[in-house]
């Protein structure tokens, strides 16, 4: 039987000083770690993502990688260079 993967936004933040462990799972996203203000930012920035989902009515698994960079830049996610 094959595997079936679902695509999310995965989001890391490695600026935590303060010992507290930041874990927040929504639809399409899981975030881990990060400063308060830090993992506050990725999750809106997360939320803003899945809203422009809604908006062309499709789904991250439906959406190609022209799709996610365009949405993503409208988001203010920052997409490495050479991806």
């Amino acid at each position: 039987m094959a595997r079936t993967y679902k695509k999310i936004l995965l989001g890391l933040g490695l600026d935590s000083k303060d010992g507290h462990v930041r874990v927040t799972k929504g639809k399409n996203f899981r975030l881990y770690g990060g400063s308060e203000e830090t993992h506050e930012t990725m999750q809106e920035k997360a939320v803003k993502f899945n809203e422009q989902l809604d908006k062309r009515r499709k789904t991250i698994d439906d959406i190609n990688r022209e799709e996610f960079n365009e949405i993503a830049e409208k988001v203010g996610l920052e997409i490495p260079k050479g991806e």
